[in-house]
């Protein structure tokens, strides 16, 4: 009779354990789902004053003689810019 009762007991305990982790939710499913992001609105382009590639205005680096795409872009038309500057000072001065 007690050997009965026993496995009845340990059937019981082994139900309800089993019962209690189906029915307790994960913490993933008790979180709230991430908003969906917000819809991007268009975004004004510019050109590459080097290249000439469109790209979006707030990704573009402002410089001497208009937007770019890279900062090497921007110095090579920034020298380029200076360059031509000096070869007019040059020719300026030879024509005086």
């Amino acid at each position: 009779m007690i050997k009965l009762l026993f496995w009845i007991v340990l059937l019981a305990v082994i139900a309800f354990v089993i019962g209690f982790k189906r029915g307790r939710p994960t913490p993933r499913d008790n979180a709230r789902p991430a908003p969906p992001p917000a819809p991007r609105l268009p975004e004004h382009m510019v050109s590459c004053a080097e290249c000439g590639m469109h790209l979006p205005a707030s990704d573009a680096l402002p410089g001497r003689g208009g937007q770019f795409c890279s900062a090497a872009h921007r110095a090579a038309h920034e020298h380029r810019l200076e360059a031509a500057e000096a070869a007019r000072g040059r020719r300026d001065d030879a024509a005086t």
